[in-house]
C-alpha cells in the first residue's frame, strides 16, 4: 500500500502525518472523536486549559477502548460456550 500525507487537527493544531491508503479515513475519524470530546468538556465544565482538555479527552477515549476490548472478549467467550452447549446437544440427542 502507498504512503499518503495528510494534515491532521487536533485541538486546535495540525499535525502532518503519513499513513497507509487503508488508514487515512481511521486516522480523520479519530481526530474527529478527540476534537468532539474536546468540544463535550468545553461546553460542560468550566475547563479551559487544552492541556487538561487533552488530558481528559484521552482518559475517556482510554477508557472507552478498553471497555469495548472487554466487551468483545465477553462475547467471543460466550459464543464459543453456545457453541459448546450446542455441540453438547447435538451429541446427546444422536
Amino acid at each position: 500500500m502507498a504512503k499518503l500525507s495528510i494534515e491532521v487537527k487536533v485541538a486546535g493544531r495540525s499535525y502532518p502525518l503519513s499513513v497507509e491508503e487503508g488508514e487515512k479515513e481511521a486516522v480523520l475519524a479519530a481526530a474527529a472523536d478527540i476534537n468532539k470530546a474536546i468540544k463535550l468538556l468545553q461546553d460542560n465544565y468550566a475547563v479551559k486549559d487544552m492541556q487538561d482538555l487533552l488530558a481528559m479527552t484521552s482518559l475517556q477515549l482510554a477508557t472507552k477502548n478498553n471497555s469495548n476490548r472487554s466487551s468483545s472478549v465477553e462475547e467471543s467467550l460466550f459464543e464459543k460456550i453456545e457453541e459448546d452447549l450446542q455441540r453438547l446437544v447435538e451429541e446427546t440427542k444422536s
